[in-house]
């Protein structure tokens, strides 16, 4: 005797996130507990559908591989791979390329605030704020404990993420921490990121769409023993899976310019903790050491890093 026939709701399959959205929104009515429990992740997790595997997916969902795969095909998809496209394409579509994102500036595309310095403002302040709600204390005290017990602070980042490891560079040498800034410029990241040490410790940066080569670097430390900090947007990110401490941030964007606001005030807090716990340390030891990194952020006004 046959079983149960599986739902499928095979008519006009979206081809695009917000026609995904407004379908699923539609059926949910109708979905098998199970399939609504795959429903309700996706719309409230699009970038790790769009990143994740089945496995991972249904993981966090709290069901099996197949119903993920089930729930694709019900809405008309071939597999999970079709359907995790339309979340690959929302991402892209979400960050375009810089003549793009002039383009919508131009055009008043990006929802009109009264200037595009309001937007950009409003920007920072939503990044800040959402900083300021998920308060990642523990995990900044984690990565903390163990920079501070690196003897050398490697750092890794490119493009977007380039400027928050320059500026992490520049503060830990304001305040005696050992760090070495990795850059792709001079052709040598691979031969630099290969000094690393398991007695030494990683700091990788990371955002969507993922730099292939920090993934690359990071990852070949990690197999040598070298213990990883990553900041990134997601937990299903590359360098997320291969981390010691991972701490997530994700940034606000006007007009699909993202903001870097919640990112730099991160760099202070890690930073800061990271040499205030160095100090601390050979203090305990009997070393000299040097100032905590707090007095030396107090030093004189005018003069922070």
């Amino acid at each position: 005797m046959a079983g149960p026939a599986r739902p499928t709701f095979k008519a006009e399959i979206a081809q695009d996130y917000e026609a995904f959205r407004a379908k699923v929104t539609d059926i949910q009515g109708q979905l098998p507990r199970r399939l609504l429990q795959v429903a309700d992740f996706a719309l409230r997790h699009p970038e790790e559908m769009a990143l994740g595997t089945a496995a991972s997916i249904a993981a966090r969902a709290q069901v099996q591989p197949s119903t993920v795969v089930r729930f694709a095909q019900a809405l008309g998809y071939q597999g999970f791979s079709e359907l995790q496209n339309v979340f690959r394409a929302r991402i892209r579509d979400r960050w375009p390329e810089p003549p793009e994102r002039l383009r919508r500036l131009q055009s008043g595309e990006s929802d009109a605030p009264s200037s595009d310095l309001d937007g950009f403002i409003a920007a920072a302040q939503n990044s800040l704020g959402r900083l300021h709600e998920t308060m990642p204390a523990a995990e900044i005290g984690r990565a903390a404990r163990l920079l501070s017990r690196a003897r050398t602070v490697y750092m890794l980042g490119t493009r977007r993420a380039y400027p928050i490891i320059d500026y992490f560079g520049y503060t830990f040498a304001t305040l005696g921490v050992p760090a070495l800034p990795i850059d792709s410029m001079s052709g040598l990241a691979r031969e630099r990121a290969g000094l690393a040490e398991d007695q030494d410790a990683m700091l990788a940066v990371s955002f969507t769409p993922y730099a292939q080569a920090t993934g690359e670097l990071a990852g070949a430390a990690v197999r040598r023993g070298v213990p990883l900090v990553a900041i990134t947007d997601s937990p299903l990110a590359p360098l997320a899976q291969i981390a010691r401490v991972t701490i997530e941030i994700v940034e606000a964007d006007y007009a699909g310019f993202r903001s870097l606001a919640a990112s730099f005030v991160l760099a202070n807090a890690l930073t800061a903790a990271t040499a205030a716990r160095r100090q601390a340390g050979s203090s305990a030891k009997g070393q000299p050491g040097r100032r905590s990194a707090r007095s030396r952020l107090r030093r004189r006004p005018g003069s922070a890093p």
